[in-house]
């Protein structure tokens, strides 16, 4: 099992910065991957950013230049440090870890007004 909490999530206007941080517990050796998700009203949960136990990663065609995910494995948190916000960024973020499972976080809101 493995737990994860998010934090970092509020209100920015447009054109600001937020950091969402997830800490991960639990069975943390047997991760290899995590990242961010988010659903906005009405729209199915997307990919936004992975990353790799090596580093690899990965982003949304959408955030690309603005978002930028990083983790520090030693403590086992995983960040999305958010650029140049857009209100088309709301949504509510979720933290996800992939083992033969994937587990998710409860999510934190972000709300980008114009």
């Amino acid at each position: 099992q493995v737990q994860l909490v998010e934090s970092g999530g509020g209100l920015v206007q447009a054109g600001g910065s937020l950091r969402l941080s997830c800490a991960a517990s639990g069975s943390i050796y047997n991760i290899n991957a995590m990242g961010w998700h988010r659903q906005a009203p009405g729209k199915q949960r997307e990919l936004v950013a992975r990353i790799s136990s090596g580093g690899t990663t990965t982003y949304a065609d959408s955030v690309k230049g603005r978002f930028t995910i990083s983790r520090d494995n030693a403590k086992n948190t995983v960040y999305l440090q958010m650029n140049s916000l857009k209100p088309e960024d709301t949504a509510v973020y979720y933290c996800n870890a992939m083992t033969i499972y994937i587990y998710w976080g409860q999510g934190t809101q972000v709300t980008v007004s114009s």
